[in-house]
């Protein structure tokens, strides 16, 4: 038997017991039976029927101390069937709480192991879940994505638009059905301010640098690297605004460098924004790491949540994941949410990147600071 043939048995060996664990999770056959199976099936199957692997099947049989089983043995806690249903995302139509719970908080502790290693120069790559990490198109590459060309442009709902052509795809770089979000956001981040100093990283269509312009800031600091958005900005007459000064390049150009540093007010800036396009989380967890040295005393910071936005747990877990990486910081967050359910018709020709019926709005204040 050659090794090809060999590896072709293991695989249908290994499909046939996930078949197994799964048929039997779902026939609620003993747990003794099952556990006998758990012990030799590959827990990262999914059937072709649907695409539910052993953690969907004991979520829809609501088992949870199955549940905890498969997750103590290393089932994956995001793998999404044909529907785009986590696991936990079943347990939630079910509004069983606990077994959501079990879930996304085992979502919680891998995605924080992962990020440990990831700083230690360990391979984090066995996360189905990192954010375009592994992608090197224009929709995750920051390099990519500077030498790409946009279109700004108003679509058939009367939105304006801000369009990447990503291999034939066109995918929003920011699109105008996110006005709502930007007005609630600067509207937390200004309460109680006059004539704040703000910096945002990420102009897009400059819908909240227009809100912040809103305030008459004494200091508004715009820090964006893509040449047309620049050329955009231009045309628009931002470079003649008051009190703004527009940092060309990426944030990580500026942020240990004079130039920012001759640009941060004493004091400290009140109002902290980033919205760049095309970084993954590990990137925004690096700004997280400036904003300390970026906030006044009683300053204020958020930045777009859109990290897992198509999927409601992975939302949820990214959420927490971001939660515990500012606290570690010293930074508390207060979330509000924003109902955006009413915007998903307004996607026009652009692939979905925001899917979740709410928006969670990040309010990030220095513990002990009550300013929020």
């Amino acid at each position: 038997m050659s090794k090809s043939d060999s590896d072709e048995d293991d695989f249908e060996e290994l499909t046939e017991l996930g078949e197994q664990l799964i048929y039997c999770i779902l026939a609620e056959e003993p747990l003794e039976n099952i556990k006998a199976l758990v012990a030799d099936a590959p827990l990262w199957y999914q059937n072709d029927a649907e695409g539910i692997s052993c953690l969907h099947a004991a979520a829809y049989t609501r088992n949870r101390e199955l549940v905890k089983l498969l997750i103590d043995e290393g089932a994956i806690w995001n793998s999404v069937d044909y529907l785009h249903n986590t696991a936990a995302d079943i347990a939630l139509s079910f509004n069983d709480t606990e077994i959501y719970t079990l879930i996304r908080d085992a979502g919680l502790r891998a995605e924080l192991l992962l990020a440990v290693l990831s700083s230690r120069g360990a391979p984090a790559d066995t996360s189905a879940m990192i954010l375009q990490a592994n992608d090197t198109t224009a929709l995750a590459s920051t390099d990519a994505f500077l030498s790409s060309k946009l279109r700004f442009t108003v679509d058939q709902n009367g939105q304006e638009i801000c369009m990447l052509d990503a291999n034939g795809e066109e995918v929003g770089v920011m699109m105008g059905w996110e006005d709502g979000i930007m007005q609630e956001t600067a509207r937390t981040l200004s309460s109680e301010l006059e004539r704040p100093k703000v910096i945002n990283v990420g102009f897009g269509l400059g819908i909240i640098d227009t809100l912040f312009q809103s305030l008459s800031p004494s200091l508004h600091v715009i820090v964006e690297a893509h040449p047309d958005v620049l050329s955009h900005m231009r045309q628009q007459g931002w470079y003649e605004k008051p009190g703004v000064k527009i940092l060309e390049g990426k944030w990580q150009d500026f942020i240990n460098s004079e130039k920012l540093d001759g640009l941060v007010p004493e004091g400290g800036f009140d109002i902290v924004y980033t919205d760049p396009f095309s970084e993954d989380y590990g990137e925004l967890r690096r700004f997280f790491g400036h904003v300390p040295a970026l906030l006044g005393p009683r300053g204020r910071f958020s930045f777009f949540h859109g990290l897992g936005a198509t999927n409601p747990t992975i939302y949820d877990v990214y959420s927490r994941v971001a939660e515990v990486h500012l606290s570690d910081l010293g930074i508390d967050v207060k979330w509000s949410e924003v109902n955006v359910s009413q915007q998903r018709h307004k996607w026009g020709n652009s692939r979905p990147y925001f899917t979740v019926p709410t928006y969670r709005l990040p309010l990030c204040i220095r513990r002990g600071n009550s300013s929020g």
